[in-house]
């Protein structure tokens, strides 16, 4: 169960190798989190996760798990509630993939699709019923600011994005009341050691930022989070400016 302030006593993680996921899991294994799964493509990259983590003192296991498998989904996942509660499942995995290829490779374009929205889509399905089942817990889904409005320079990606988020939301409604809380993270974007924000975005945030954003949400019991928070006001303008200035801004 969680602790006194809201907190996860243990931690699903889809997407184990998630520089997001993994410096939240730091944050809440130094608060209350004593048991982690970390689920994503065996790898020496997900052994390595673990063993970080498990030098901090928590119980870290990981679980095969791929999101462009979804038949193997229930299977995979149910190994792990059937381990014991789950107070919380971190969905952070996804692909950027790259639009100037993406543009010219359909292949590659449906890939990202169904990574960020059809993965996303069946394995949250399942662990909301995993959830709603023991009657309790928290799904924290990381979506993307790429989602609110579509740009010319990532509408591939962005359009997974806003479908995962409608999702979200739509799956958050249809579980109020039964225990089991969703919260969806709108991060800016993410500097990571993969990649470093352009000098023209000045919003753009780091892992350590997310965690602590999600920290405070699951506190606070929230159901949308910014990263930094100043987005929410800059999106609301984007979305509602007209499109043919949309068109001529700078990225």
């Amino acid at each position: 169960m969680k602790d006194a302030f809201g907190l996860p006593n243990s931690l699903l993680v889809l997407g184990g190798t998630s520089e997001i996921a993994l410096a939240t899991a730091r944050r809440l294994v130094a608060r209350s989190t004593r048991t982690v799964w970390l689920a994503g493509r065996p790898s020496p990259g997900l052994e390595s996760a673990a063993d970080q983590l498990r030098a901090l003192g928590p119980d870290v296991r990981t679980v095969t798990f791929d999101a462009l498998e979804p038949g193997t989904h229930e299977a995979a996942l149910g190994k792990v509630f059937a381990e014991g509660s789950i107070d919380m499942v971190l969905m952070a995995f996804g692909v950027p993939g790259d639009q100037a290829r993406d543009e010219s490779d359909p292949v590659a374009a449906v890939n990202v699709a169904r990574t960020n929205y059809i993965g996303a889509v069946s394995a949250g399905l399942v662990c909301a019923q995993a959830l709603q089942n023991q009657g309790h817990g928290t799904l924290a889904v990381l979506s993307s600011v790429a989602g609110e409005r579509a740009r010319r320079s990532d509408f591939i990606y962005g359009s997974s994005k806003a479908g995962l988020d409608t999702f979200a939301q739509g799956l958050g409604d249809a579980l109020h009341g039964t225990g089991v809380h969703v919260m969806v993270v709108r991060p800016g974007f993410v500097r990571t050691q993969k990649g470093v924000a352009p000098q023209r975005i000045t919003l753009s945030t780091t892992p350590e930022a997310v965690a602590t954003a999600i920290e405070a949400g699951l506190r606070r019991r929230s159901e949308t989070v910014w990263v930094p928070g100043a987005l929410r006001v800059v999106m609301s303008a984007l979305r509602h400016t007209p499109r043919a200035v949309f068109r001529r801004l700078p990225w």
